[in-house]
């Protein structure tokens, strides 16, 4: 008789958070690993976890401009996949830091470089196991109105006006005093 091991349950991106997961205040970002602004968009959620530690927690959500961005939606995968042995932060800023360089076996590479230490890695890439939950975001970003990327919410509501360090802090100080 085969006993199949039994996998343990996916951690969705709607459920990893960077910060105190106690926090009172989400900032939760809508982007993909290719578009131009994703990185300076985190320069901006570093120096607000760093400024507001232990009040602010951050959701890192997938909306892959397929049509434009041919390889942000396996690097989402990627990131989830990271995600499943808690290095969800340091694949998220690997592939942030490496947005021109996202081809699948890069992305193994990625992985390894950061300490992920899945067997099958590259073969849940290349057979999709994260795909749905990358789409599950998608339709999450579409229902909350996203229409550009980068997008940011704050307590579910979208952040307005320009993305700066001052106004994201501004509209995170209102959430507070909520």
């Amino acid at each position: 008789m085969i006993i199949k091991k039994e996998e343990p349950p996916v951690i969705e991106p709607k459920n990893i958070f960077i910060g105190n997961s106690k926090a009172p205040v989400t900032l939760m970002e809508f982007a993909d690993y290719e578009t131009t602004g994703a990185i300076e968009a985190h320069e901006i959620v570093k120096e607000i976890l760093h400024s507001y530690d232990g009040k602010v927690k951050f959701s890192f959500r997938h909306f892959p401009l397929v049509h434009y961005h041919q390889r942000a939606h396996k690097a989402a995968e990627a990131a989830i996949a990271a995600a499943q042995e808690g290095k969800f932060i340091e694949m998220h800023e690997k592939l942030l830091n490496n947005r021109r360089n996202l081809g699948t076996t890069t992305l193994k590479s990625h992985a390894r470089d950061i300490g992920v230490m899945n067997k099958s890695f590259l073969d849940d890439l290349i057979n999709g196991k994260y795909g749905w939950f990358v789409q599950d975001d998608l339709s999450e970003g579409i229902r909350m109105g996203v229409k550009e990327l980068p997008a940011f919410f704050i307590n579910g509501k979208k952040l307005t006006g320009e993305i700066t360090l001052e106004n994201v802090k501004k509209q995170i100080e209102a959430a507070l005093k909520n």
